[in-house]
C-alpha cells in the first residue's frame, strides 16, 4: 500500500508558481521561434540544459542516489509523450497570440474527465459533464469557427496539446506514487534530450550571443517548471491542482502586451469565463468525491 503525499495546499503553491514558469517558457519559446530556430532545437536545449543543473545540485547535496529507478520504461514512455506535448504547445504558441493559445490549454481539465469518463472505471456525474459542454462552447466562442477569429490549424495545435497535456497529468500523477520529482524530472530530459538530438544534424543552425541566451534560459525554466509541475501532481491530485494553470493567462496576456503589443480579443473575454468556470467546476467536483472517499476510508478503519 502506497504512502500518502497529499498536501493539497502546498501543490497548489507549487502550481502557481509553475504557471509563471511555464508562460514565461513559452512566450520564449515563441521568441526564439521567430528568430528562425527550429521547433527540435529549442525542445533540445529545453531539456538538456536540465541535466548539468540537476547533477551539479545532486553532486554537491551527495544525492546522485535519488535517480535510481525500477520504471525505466515508464520514464522512456513519459519522455516520447512528453517531448510530443511539447512540440505541440511550442508549435500553437507559435501560431497563436499567447492569451489565445494559453485559454485553449484550459481545455486540458475537460479532457481530463473525457479520459476519465471512457477509459478509466470512474464514474462522471452530470456536473462534470455540464462543466465540459460549458467549457467547450467556450472555446467556440473564443475561436468563431464561422468567423476564423483564430487560425484553424493554429486552433486544432492548440486543442491536441491541451489533450497531450491532459493525458500526461495522469502519467506523472502515475509516476508520482513511486518516484521522487527530481528524478522523474531527471529522467524525462535524459531521454527527451536523447530523443531530440537525433534532429539536430538536419536542422541545428549557427546563432548569435543573444540566441544563445535565450536558449539557456528556456533551458533554465523548463527545469524549474518541470519539477514544480511534477512536484505539485506529487502532492495534489490532477483536477485540483490544475486550476492554478488559469493564473496562465495574466502572465500571457502581460507577456503578449510588452512584446508583440497584442492584447486578447472581445471574444476572448466572452468564452474564458466559460472554460475557466468549467475547470473550476472540474476540480471542487473532484476535490469533493476525493473528500468522500477519504471519509468512507476512515468510518471503515474505525468498524
Amino acid at each position: 500500500m502506497h504512502k500518502s503525499h497529499d498536501r493539497p495546499l502546498y501543490a497548489l503553491v507549487l502550481r502557481a508558481f509553475a504557471a509563471v514558469l511555464v508562460a514565461t517558457m513559452f512566450m520564449l519559446g515563441k521568441v526564439l521561434g521567430q528568430r528562425g530556430v527550429a521547433l527540435p532545437e529549442v525542445l533540445f536545449w529545453s531539456r538538456f540544459i536540465t541535466l548539468p543543473m540537476l547533477l551539479g545540485w545532486l553532486w554537491w547535496r551527495r544525492g546522485i542516489a535519488r535517480l535510481a529507478t525500477k520504471r525505466v520504461n515508464s520514464h522512456f514512455f513519459r519522455a516520447v509523450c512528453g517531448m510530443a506535448s511539447m512540440g505541440l504547445n511550442f508549435a500553437a504558441a507559435s501560431m497563436l497570440p499567447l492569451s489565445e493559445f494559453t485559454i485553449l490549454n484550459f481545455t486540458a481539465p475537460l479532457f481530463a474527465v473525457l479520459i476519465t469518463a471512457f477509459f478509466l472505471p470512474e464514474h462522471v456525474g452530470p456536473w462534470r459533464w455540464a462543466a465540459v459542454i460549458c467549457g467547450f462552447v467556450g472555446v467556440l466562442i473564443i475561436a468563431r469557427p464561422a468567423q476564423a477569429a483564430i487560425p484553424l490549424l493554429g486552433g486544432a495545435v492548440g486543442l491536441l496539446a491541451a489533450l497531450s497535456i491532459a493525458l500526461i497529468s495522469f502519467q506523472i500523477r502515475d509516476l508520482g506514487k513511486s518516484e521522487e520529482p527530481i528524478s522523474a524530472v531527471f529522467w524525462y530530459a535524459l531521454f527527451g534530450s536523447v530523443l531530440m538530438a537525433a534532429f539536430l544534424p538536419f536542422v541545428a543552425t549557427a546563432h548569435d550571443a543573444g540566441t544563445w541566451a535565450l536558449l539557456i534560459l528556456i533551458g533554465v525554466v523548463c527545469a524549474f517548471s518541470q519539477w514544480l509541475l511534477t512536484a505539485s501532481l506529487r502532492y495534489g491530485t490532477v483536477a485540483s491542482v490544475t486550476i492554478m494553470d488559469t493564473t496562465q493567462l495574466l502572465w500571457a496576456t502581460i507577456y503578449g502586451w510588452l512584446i508583440w503589443s497584442q492584447l486578447p480579443s472581445p471574444n476572448l473575454w466572452l468564452g474564458a469565463p466559460l472554460v475557466i468556470a468549467a475547470g473550476v467546476v472540474i476540480a471542487w467536483r473532484e476535490h469533493r468525491a476525493s473528500t468522500q472517499v477519504r471519509r468512507s476510508a476512515l468510518l471503515e478503519g474505525t468498524t
